[in-house]
């Protein structure tokens, strides 16, 4: 049966559960949901499962690997093998520690928006005072940022929060005129000019290509 992502509040809030019934199993972010599926789809990976935890994890990353070490415990002998799709995410190595304990195998990159561009590529721009996007966080900046950090009661903060910024960096996935709006309706609330570029799924399709 084809796995499907349900909406983006129950990514962010909740994940996604594994089927079951598959060889390997890869855990990723939630944000993550919508590109592994597709790449899932289009190649025929059926011998894979997903199981997603919380994006919203992210603006807790000391959460991340308790959480990840949590899932691939219960997925016990479930499976034959075990993929991790989290960059190290802000966790400070933890995420790394736990699979080297545990035995899985992760994908390299500080964290998605270099692995969607490619880490190579991605670290070439040497780009400091950027702010990052993805399809999934353009479509949920107002999730993740602005209500987050107070800004839609203080939108007057925004000066602080991101006056050091010289630019808000769409990483397109996909080309969509919807997304294209989201990321420049974000950029607008920042003051930021909008740079978009176009990456597909970048250094992940490689990474699942392998594990596939």
């Amino acid at each position: 049966m084809e796995q499907h992502a349900p909406d983006d509040t129950t990514l962010t809030e909740s994940g996604l559960a594994p089927e079951g019934g598959a060889r390997v199993l890869v855990i990723a972010c939630g944000a993550l949901a919508h590109e592994i599926l597709a790449l899932k789809s289009l190649n025929g990976w059926d011998h894979i499962d997903l199981q997603c935890l919380p994006a919203i994890l992210h603006n807790h990353p000391d959460k991340i690997a308790p959480r990840l070490t949590e899932a691939a415990k219960a997925a016990g002998r479930d499976y034959d093998r075990i993929f991790v799709a989290y960059a190290d995410c802000g966790t400070g190595g933890a995420l790394a520690r736990i699979c080297d304990e545990l035995g899985l195998e992760m994908i390299a990159g500080p964290h998605c928006y270099s692995f969607f561009e490619g880490n190579t590529r991605f670290a070439d721009h040497g780009e400091v005072t950027a702010f990052y996007l993805t399809d999934f966080l353009a479509r949920q900046f107002d999730a993740f940022v602005w209500r987050p950090l107070g800004l839609d009661r203080h939108p007057e903060l925004g000066a602080m929060y991101f006056g050091n910024y010289t630019k808000l960096v769409y990483l397109a996935q996909t080309n969509d005129p919807e997304l294209d709006a989201c990321a420049a309706r974000a950029a607008a609330k920042l003051g930021l000019p909008l740079e978009r570029r176009f990456t597909g799924y970048g250094d992940l399709a490689t990474a699942l290509a392998d594990i596939a």
